[in-house]
């Protein structure tokens, strides 16, 4: 079967290993996210396939070559590399540091040909960065900067490109554009690996993701098989809040405590008074809602208390008395928008206004 990159139990690092019998491969065309949390090994995985650190034992093989056995001019044709910490040139426009990528394909002159020039420029059109080629590479952004080294590596023409965080520093704008780059170079059959802090844009950029903890890889496969909360949470020691893998998001640990307000609500109109109760530090019930419903996720991680029915079915008798036991001594019912029809739901609010704590709110809590 060929690999664009195959890793076959590298162990590396400094004066002692960092990272240890870390395997994996690649097919030709497939983004590879690696995540885990700080200090895990993500930076010395990248800076060992990329021939800035020399493995203390294990073979990487690129395009079915062992790494180092390819020339530098060789290397530079397969793999580019944007990793932070990168060298930081003065004086230098941004399309001569884009320019750079040519390097491995001119003679001993360095000089750049018509059809070289041209691909500096369609590397800077392809990354949006046009407008930035005559600038001094220093004077620009961060996050201008990022986008100068990748149109640097796409420069290059490999077959595979390896980034340490490259959504660091970049707005949101552009966080989302550079990895819909990325999905297009891939479709063209470049190989991609990137480490990532943002599990959320990993899970759905990525073909596969490979996690590490304490210098070893503790799991890889696709997203779908790594983005559970069991793996999540253990992976970065979360003891407080949650994470939502059919959401890829991440929620803050809700309030404790009694409930000092009921939220009605469904169909994700809930959602935001939720968050605002949580920041707020009130504790809160919530109903009446199906696991099937937007809202639900959300409540499950926030609210102290919800009341439940099966999906298609009237919520029980029981819960519609569980609910009017609370409306009676509860400050404050909070009506966002759940439809009057559903069983129940009229006879909790009657039973609310009737007590004068009901409240009818879209998406803000004062």
């Amino acid at each position: 079967m060929d690999y664009a990159i195959r890793v076959e139990g590298l162990t590396s690092g400094y004066d002692h290993p960092v990272i240890s019998d870390i395997s994996f491969s690649l097919h030709p065309g497939e983004i590879l996210s690696v995540i885990g949390p700080n200090g895990a090994g993500k930076s010395t995985l990248l800076k060992s396939i990329a021939r800035q650190l020399s493995p203390m034992a294990g073979t990487v093989f690129l395009d079915g070559h062992e790494m180092h056995s390819l020339s530098s001019n060789a290397f530079a044709r397969t793999l580019s590399v944007v990793l932070t910490g990168q060298a930081r040139p003065e004086l230098t426009r941004c399309r001569d540091v884009v320019a750079m990528g040519r390097y491995p394909y001119t003679g001993r002159l360095g000089l750049l040909t018509p059809e070289d020039q041209a691909i500096v420029t369609s590397s800077l059109q392809m990354v949006g960065a046009l407008d930035l080629a005559q600038r001094e590479f220093l004077s620009i952004s961060d996050g201008q900067r990022q986008r100068i080294l990748l149109a640097r590596a796409i420069c290059q023409q490999p077959k595979i490109i390896v980034l340490d965080e490259p959504t660091s520093y970049l707005d949101l704008y552009y966080k989302l554009e550079l990895l819909d780059i990325l999905r297009q170079m891939a479709t063209q059959g470049l190989s991609i690996i990137m480490s990532m802090h943002e599990i959320d844009l990993a899970q759905k950029a990525s073909d596969l993701v490979l996690c590490m903890k304490d210098g070893a890889a503790v799991a890889f496969g696709t997203p779908e098989e790594i983005f559970t909360e069991s793996r999540i949470r253990d992976l970065y020691g979360l003891a407080r809040g949650t994470y939502d893998p059919l959401f890829g998001s991440v929620e803050l640990p809700g309030s404790s405590g009694t409930p000092e307000a009921l939220v009605l609500s469904s169909g994700a109109t809930g959602t935001p008074v939720y968050r605002t109760l949580q920041r707020k530090g009130v504790p809160f019930a919530a109903g009446i809602l199906t696991p099937g419903d937007a809202d639900f996720r959300i409540a499950h991680s926030l609210a102290t208390r919800l009341f439940l029915a099966e999906p298609y079915m009237p919520p029980a008798e029981a819960v519609i008395t569980e609910m009017l036991d609370m409306i009676r001594s509860i400050p404050r019912v909070l009506d966002t928008g759940i439809p009057a029809t559903v069983p129940g739901i009229q006879q909790l609010i009657d039973a609310a206004r009737a007590r004068n704590v009901y409240e009818r709110i879209y998406h803000a809590v004062t």
